[in-house]
């Protein structure tokens, strides 16, 4: 089947994805004067007495605007605005199909940093969440922590975030299944609390930053987790979560790569973003080419372009290494070749292939319980316990299934419900 045809006739057949249908009926006119005039100003002065009762009478509860500016639009990167609707109207219906919650496309005919974060302050009244889509790096992380401080309302970029809770999700289970850990020992530290991941005491170093963090306890999964040796390339928006998250999970021997080098401090061409990312990474200060930064790492995490992995490179990293090639359609490089150079477990963001990693195993479920109990921000804490739930969904991880599907509609239910 040629998909890019079948796509297109698809897409012409179906005309538009999204429909709205209204839950009343009008069959009279008592009908028509309840819903509308002259009745309908009532709720309007109960929102006006108090604006939080938008969310008890109106669609702003359950609506979320899904907003894109166009210019990280997958592998087409910076695609004609109007170009990029399609690809909105289907991340709103994942969210109702998954999630039940509405979404609406909004997709900006701006780049400009500053039009961004007013237009979606001005329209934001309207929803419970803000959804960045798309919208590429480092503008993503200034408009972000400014709408974050500005709105009274959720504002989450998924690009971002999403990428980073299933990525975690699938590392922890490939670590189970590279180091035999299905399950913590009975009656340790990992079996309590968070399932495997203990919640920080009030007021102890866990609270107050990565870097203050005390070891973890010795001979546990945590103390192997800190000793993998992990590569990611790209800081654009995913990869940087990425790292920030990763951590977060006790994860310390991370190096960074960008489209020149990795990521150092003989390096002068940094940007804040990078040198930030600075401090919690590449610890030893290792300095070399991109191409030699996999040598004796076990963990490859690309979000890049496609084929920029070769075999070689997987040849000259730790015996059972996890890669993890998340360029579409095209991966960094086929499981097929990654598992004949040694690679134990291979994850890519494609649904023809084992262990498909897809952001659509975590935003419904995020938004769906953060709407219905009206959580203002996703903490770090929040994106931890999404990614640990999402490992234990699966019972016994193994190499060809590391993760859930993302057809599995009740991982947005498992998601929801650590969200609190």
């Amino acid at each position: 089947m040629d998909y890019f045809k079948e796509s297109l006739r698809l897409h012409e057949k179906w005309k538009w994805k999204i429909d709205f249908k209204s839950k009343i009926e009008l069959n009279n006119k008592n009908d028509l004067s309840l819903a509308y005039t002259p009745w309908v100003a009532k709720p309007c002065l109960e929102i006006a007495k108090n604006p939080d009762n938008a969310y008890k009478y109106t669609i702003k509860w359950n609506t979320v605007a899904v907003i894109s500016d166009w210019s990280a639009v997958l592998w087409l990167w910076n695609i004609w605005w109007l170009a990029w609707l399609p690809v909105m109207e289907w991340k709103c219906i994942l969210f109702k199909e998954f999630a039940g919650v509405n979404a609406f496309p909004i997709v900006l005919d701006t780049q400009d940093t500053e039009e961004i974060i007013q237009t979606i302050k001005h329209i934001s009244p309207t929803v419970g969440w803000i959804n960045l889509e798309d919208i590429s790096a480092p503008r993503c992380f200034i408009i972000e922590e400014r709408l974050k401080e500005e709105l009274n309302i959720p504002v989450f970029h998924d690009d971002q975030h999403g990428t980073a809770i299933v990525v975690l999700a699938w590392l922890i289970n490939a670590i189970r299944v590279r180091d035999n850990l299905i399950s913590p020992p009975a009656g340790t530290p990992l079996d309590k609390g968070r399932n495997n991941l203990i919640p920080p005491p009030a007021g102890t170093p866990f609270e107050k930053g990565r870097n203050n963090l005390i070891p973890p306890p010795a001979g546990t999964p945590f103390e192997k987790g800190r000793n993998y040796k992990i590569v990611v390339n790209w800081l654009w928006a995913a990869g940087t979560a990425i790292i920030k998250l990763l951590s977060l999970y006790w994860f310390e021997d991370i190096i960074v790569c960008d489209s020149k080098w990795i990521i150092s401090i003989n390096r002068t061409d940094l940007n804040n973003e990078k040198k930030e990312i600075l401090k919690i990474t590449n610890k030893n200060n290792i300095d070399w080419k991109l191409s030699d930064a996999v040598i004796w790492r076990d963990v490859f995490i690309w979000v890049s372009a496609p084929w920029v992995l070769t075999e070689e490179m997987v040849k000259s990293m730790n015996k059972d290494s996890m890669i993890f090639a998340m360029a579409n359609p095209t991966p960094e490089i086929m499981p097929d070749i990654a598992k004949k150079a040694g690679a134990l477990i291979v994850a890519t963001g494609r649904s023809d292939f084992p262990n498909q990693l897809n952001n659509v195993l975590v935003f419904p479920g995020l938004f769906k319980w953060a709407l219905k109990n009206r959580v203002i921000k996703i903490t770090e804490q929040h994106k931890l316990d999404a990614a640990q739930a999402l490992a234990d969904y699966v019972n016994n991880p193994s190499v060809d299934e590391i993760i859930p599907s993302p057809l599995d509609k009740n991982v947005a239910n498992v998601i929801a419900s650590v969200i609190k």
